[in-house]
């Protein structure tokens, strides 16, 4: 901002700060988790796991939480699965605070109790790979589930470099230029 300020033609400036429902993120989405359930066959339930807030931030009025649970409505019907297929969860506490829940820890602590069989993640929320999806969910939470008592784990990797995000990511971005 400070530049701008130097600047005697300032260019336009968009945010485009969602995309959580448009129909090439979910089809991106569901491509990378097929692609991966053709490799690696199908689990007993998905859960998408979201990075989390505190709840006040959502009693305040953040649209957040509801658009990770309409990316997981458009993501179930888009790989037709059952309710029970597909769960959401929320990720990464900390603090005193309650923040969104369910807890994804907590989850497949429970799915581990119930000795599910195999339970794949999947998040949603992240465009890549990153510390938070590749320690805390690919290996901790993978921990917390066979501990339990779980069976397999698999974490369904982040969009990333994948053709299908390249190609929602220029559909979205190509309406503003």
């Amino acid at each position: 901002s400070a530049a701008l300020a130097r600047w005697r033609d300032i260019p336009d400036l968009v945010f485009i700060s969602r995309y959580y429902d448009h129909p090439a993120y979910i089809e991106a989405l569901a491509t990378r988790i097929e692609r991966y359930w053709a490799e690696h066959g199908r689990p007993d339930r998905l859960l998408c796991s979201f990075h989390g807030i505190p709840e006040r931030y959502a009693r305040a009025g953040d649209p957040y939480p509801e658009e990770c649970r309409q990316t997981v409505r458009l993501l179930r019907s888009r790989l037709q699965l059952a309710e029970s297929q597909i769960k959401l969860s929320f990720q990464s506490r900390f603090g005193r605070e309650p923040w969104l829940q369910p807890y994804t820890d907590e989850t497949l602590r429970a799915w581990g109790r119930q000795g599910l069989a195999r339970a794949d993640v999947v998040c949603p929320g992240f465009s890549a790979d990153c510390l938070e999806t590749l320690e805390e969910i690919a290996m901790e939470n993978r921990d917390v589930f066979l501990t339990a008592g779980g069976g397999e784990y698999h974490y369904i990797p982040a969009l990333n470099a994948d053709d299908a995000h390249i190609a929602c990511i220029k559909q979205i971005v190509s309406r503003y230029l």
